[in-house]
């Protein structure tokens, strides 16, 4: 079967930066399984996925525009550190911050005695990945699992809708 929209897809993958810096791999645990077309990918490894089938490999570089997106200096702010009043803030801490946008995940990427700068990028935009993908299993997803927008395990969800 080959890959096409509304199939489960299951890959062992492992991704690097451009540099050759590890990031993230799945080859030491379970497989990652998938709706593709479901947006659950990042656009340029999802696209490279599109008529491939079960037993294939491949390599893919993904740019920033097909990845996590270009990295954008407005998103980094210097706040006053009084606004995490009661908060033991550290350098590298993650958390949600509510914007004129909404909610938006913040990096802390410096503190000092007054303030804290926060990162609204993601950790990864403006970086090209380079992804290295073993299709492990593909098959129609089931009218469940469209409905629910994610795969299930043998058991099904395990979870209330």
């Amino acid at each position: 079967m080959l890959i096409a929209d509304n199939n489960v897809v299951t890959i062992h993958y492992t991704v690097k930066t451009a540099e050759g810096d590890d990031i993230d791999s799945s080859t030491d645990s379970e497989p990652l399984a998938f709706i593709q077309g479901s947006n659950y990918m990042i656009a340029g490894l999802e696209e490279a996925l599109y008529g491939k089938q079960k037993g294939d490999a491949f390599e893919v570089t993904v740019g920033p525009e097909k990845a996590y997106g270009e990295r954008h200096e407005q998103l980094i702010q210097k706040v006053p550190l009084n606004m995490f009043e009661g908060m033991d803030v550290e350098v590298g801490m993650s958390f949600r911050a509510t914007t004129d946008d909404g909610e938006q995940s913040v990096i802390i990427i410096d503190k000092d005695e007054q303030h804290v700068t926060v990162d609204g990028n993601h950790p990864l935009s403006g970086h090209t990945l380079v992804f290295d993908v073993s299709i492990e299993d593909v098959r129609a997803a089931t009218d469940e699992e469209l409905e629910h927008g994610h795969v299930h395990g043998a058991g099904g969800c395990g979870h209330q809708h």
